[in-house]
């Protein structure tokens, strides 16, 4: 059991010492690069990847102990930063006019991401040693200046309570954090990044581009995805746009790639397309995918430079990544960073062990395991350009480009130092200086300078940078090309319509059609419909509905229909507004044409019976039933076939009174000489027979014109001074057109009118119904009958006169007249027009007689 115990102790607790500890030729959490100088920047680096596997060292009878051994592994694309570093430090110490004789070097250690190794990396930095050993320290006199640390918040954070206590100047070159921006709790703290304020607006106008309105968000549960969530939400709303769901993704539980997907039924179906993906380099969603091996394909993936898993995971199927955009903030080309990168190799650097494992991992270098490094004979071959792009990027990237202007700014923070405090020598010790690290911060966080791209660094708070943004296209299409192209750029500080610039004709799309991919909860609703919003659901969400009649949409995805103007009318999509055409009754109008020729016909035809009246005028026949009453009412009847001319043409203010006056008037002319002469016969009979003396009566019926006449014009009188009729102009009677027609004025009025006119036709049609059996030769009581039966039945048209709009109205009432007019014309006139013309002999007194005598 002693032994047992002794050999857990000698596990557990390393041997306190000064001396150099030779780690062997596998890789560890205690390797370093160090480059000496006058001055030294401490750099710490997430290098590594580690693996945990248990080997079995004890066992005894049934007992066995297994300890866990860690696995690391270097990544060729974790190096850059290494290169970044050795390209700074060399570009600054040739120099002459930056830190001018004095040497800048290095201290690299590798650093593993994880809380319980933090603060044994803390010891580490400040005892010196590369086993972490409370209260021992072999630095002795330390040329440090400043620390360089990153990529996440967690371990800048956890160290600076440490480093805080020295006073040690802190640049962290991983993506900003808001935590670390608080500089009363890290005032010692320096971001490199800066802030991702209009990383989500970018993000949102990419959405809008491409009328995205339905997405999924995949975010890292921290207080950086938080806000990143709530910025995004804000810029959504703004530009209607929702989420289909949002995954929070905490270190805290684990996930596979079915499980992050399965939050709502809709995500896996083909709305959304869209997946925007918020986390760091190391975050869990990284894991789930390594852990998974593939993700789902015909997706969109939009993120940032910072999860660029596109071109650190490999092995994923076919087409998984391939079209993801990715927003990476702007930085210049350093064109002689590649070039740099080509001279990069073992020979150069003999003491970089990391270095050598990445030539015999993957370029197949031999490795002498007695000095730890490749052999001379091909470590001076080959190239970190030749590794495959999931291995190795030859751009530089945002986290070494932070790295480059990190040792930078600390050179001119240095530099300006100097000779601001060139009375003061430094402390001079063997022969090295020593400076004070706390006497950087003044000017470190003021330092405002042009790198040697032309691009402003500025770690003071004074002003705000300009945020640019890049969009790259991954292509990965046949796997393993892993092109990453740029296809676009985002602007904040530029115009609103000018910060988004893209090429789609660029874009490689991973969808199925290879199209633009379409990521819509509902389709838009097409010019003509508007949105109706489904309850209970998002605002993206809606159904389309058709435009209310005469109302228009002219936009796709109307929130509401806009009503046209009284003038115009919606076209047959509802899209936009046509001017309504202005109509009438008008005599090039065929039908207003063919209703003016039948009135003149009308009027001729009758002007012709009264010739043939008048020059038949001795005849018995047109002496019956009295001769100046025929002539009354035959030009009664031409002036009611010409009545029905002002209704044609034009309306105006005079046409529209003379309309309804002349109707009125003239038609109560020729009804009361319709009851005149029917009246006539009734007296006629009576005074011949025997007996009876009431000729003098005859005279009487002479007066029923006059009398009638009289009370219609009281009545039309009326009508003008109440409410006379006047020029309408209808916008809504007829669809599509403006109707211009006389408005009645007064409806009363206008119906005692036609009611007054009647009675007077209801009046004549009894007396020459009760006349018409009486015994005379030339008794046209029977014709009078017919002629007020054909009269009446005008009033049959009054259904389809309240059931018509516009000028058809207007050719109703013309009808009417005409039809009226010609019934009293055809039925009183025609049969003696026959007598007189065709029958002669039938109209005189002999034929008569003879007539009689042949019977």
């Amino acid at each position: 059991m002693l032994i047992f115990v002794s050999v857990l102790l000698f596990l557990h607790f390393p041997v306190a010492s000064c001396e150099t500890i030779n780690p062997g030729c596998s890789l560890g959490m205690a390797d370093a690069i160090f480059q000496d100088g006058d001055v030294l920047v401490e750099c710490h680096f997430v290098l590594l990847t580690v693996s945990i596997a248990l080997q079995k060292i004890f066992h005894f009878l049934r007992f066995h102990l297994s300890f866990p051994m860690f696995i690391y592994r270097i990544h060729p694309n974790k190096y850059q930063y290494v290169i970044a570093l050795n390209f700074a430090i060399e570009e600054i110490n040739k120099n002459i006019h930056l830190l001018p004789n004095i040497s800048l070097g290095y201290d690299m250690y590798s650093i593993v991401q994880y809380q319980a190794t933090i603060l044994e990396h803390s010891i580490r930095f400040l005892t010196g040693l590369k086993e972490a050993i409370p209260n021992y320290t072999c630095r002795k006199e330390s040329k440090l200046i400043a620390v360089v640390t990153g990529t996440s918040w967690e371990f800048p954070s956890r160290i600076s309570t440490i480093l805080g206590l020295y006073k040690y100047p802190q640049l962290t070159f991983g993506p900003f954090d808001p935590m670390l921006s608080d500089h009363v709790k890290f005032p010692f703290i320096y971001q490199m990044a800066p802030e991702d304020t209009s990383l989500a607006l970018g993000m949102v106008s990419l959405m809008v581009h491409f009328s995205w309105t339905w997405v999924g968000l995949i975010i890292t549960e921290n207080e950086k995805g938080i806000k990143f969530l709530s910025d995004l939400k804000r810029e959504m709303k703004k530009n209607s746009v929702c989420a289909a769901f949002v995954q929070m993704l905490s270190l805290k539980y684990r996930y596979n790639w079915n499980d992050l997907l399965s939050t709502d039924p809709a995500i896996m179906g083909e709305m959304v397309k869209v997946f925007i993906v918020f986390a760091d380099i190391d975050s869990t969603l990284v894991v789930i995918f390594k852990a998974s091996g593939q993700v789902d394909p015909w997706r969109v993936w939009v993120t940032t430079s910072q999860w660029d898993i596109a071109s650190s995971v490999r092995h994923f199927i076919l087409d998984s990544f391939h079209g993801t955009l990715i927003f990476s903030q702007h930085h210049p080309e350093i064109s002689a960073f590649k070039d740099f990168i080509q001279t990069v190799n073992p020979s150069k650097y003999p003491d970089d062990i990391f270095l050598s494992h990445i030539w015999k991992m993957y370029l197949n270098c031999p490795f002498s395991r007695v000095y730890c490094k490749t052999l001379k004979t091909c470590s001076s071959n080959g190239s970190l350009a030749l590794l495959p792009w999931h291995q190795f990027d030859m751009d530089m990237s945002e986290e070494s480009y932070h790295i480059y202007n990190a040792v930078y700014a600390v050179a001119h923070s240095l530099h300006e130092m100097l000779q601001e405090h060139a009375d003061v020598q430094p402390v001079k010790s063997r022969k090295r200086l020593v400076f004070s690290p706390y006497r950087l911060h003044p000017f470190l966080k003021n330092i405002q300078f042009n790198n040697p791209s032309g691009d402003k660094v500025d770690l003071s708070h004074t002003g705000k940078l300009e945020t640019k943004y890049d969009i790259f296209n991954f292509w990965n299409f046949p796997q393993g090309l892993g092109l990453k192209v740029k296809v676009g750029t985002f602007s904040s500080f530029l115009p609103r319509n000018k910060q988004f610039s893209l090429s789609d004709g660029m874009i490689e799309w991973g969808t199925k059609d290879k199209q633009t991919p379409l990521s819509v909860c509902s389709t838009s609703c097409a010019p003509g419909l508007m949105k109706s919003p489904q309850e209970g659901k998002a605002s993206c969400c809606f159904d389309c509905h058709p435009c209310l009649e005469n109302e228009i949409s002219n936009e796709t995805d109307s929130i509401q229909c806009i009503k046209c103007p009284d003038d115009q009318y919606a076209n047959t999509e509802q899209t936009h507004c046509i001017p309504k055409a202005v109509t009438f009754l008008a005599y090039e109008d065929p039908l207003g044409m063919a209703l003016a020729c039948m009135a003149l016909c009308f009027s001729a035809l009758t002007a012709l019976v009264l010739g043939v009246f008048v020059k038949h005028h001795e005849t018995p026949i047109v002496k019956a039933n009295n001769r100046t009453l025929s002539y009354i009412l035959l030009i009664s009847l031409i002036l009611c076939f010409l009545c029905s001319l002002p209704f044609i043409g034009l309306p105006n203010m005079a046409t529209c009174i003379l309309q309804q006056m002349s109707f009125g008037v003239v038609f109560t002319i020729a009804v009361s000489t319709v009851l005149a002469k029917t009246v006539t016969v009734v007296l006629a009979f009576r005074s011949t027979v025997p007996g009876r003396r009431m000729r003098w009566i005859l005279v009487s019926p002479n007066l029923i014109i006059p009398i009638c006449t009289l009370i219609q014009m009281v009545l039309c009188a009326i009508w003008l001074g109440a409410s006379a009729p006047f020029v309408d102009i209808n916008t809504h009677n007829e669809h599509g057109h403006i109707t211009i027609m006389c408005n009645k004025g007064s409806a009363t009025a206008f119906y005692c009118v036609l009611g007054y006119l009647g009675f007077l036709a209801m009046g004549t049609l009894t007396v020459a119904f009760w006349a018409r059996n009486l015994p005379d030769i030339f008794n046209e009581a029977k014709f009078l009958t017919f002629s007020m039966l054909v009269f009446c039945n005008v009033v049959t048209f009054l259904p389809v006169y309240h059931s018509t709009k516009g000028k058809v109205l207007v050719a109703v009432e013309v009808f009417s007249i005409l039809a009226s007019s010609a019934g009293l014309l055809g039925c009183i006139f025609v049969p003696k027009c026959y007598i007189i013309l065709i029958r002669p002999k039938n109209g005189s007194f002999k034929g008569l007689r003879g007539t009689r005598v042949c019977k």
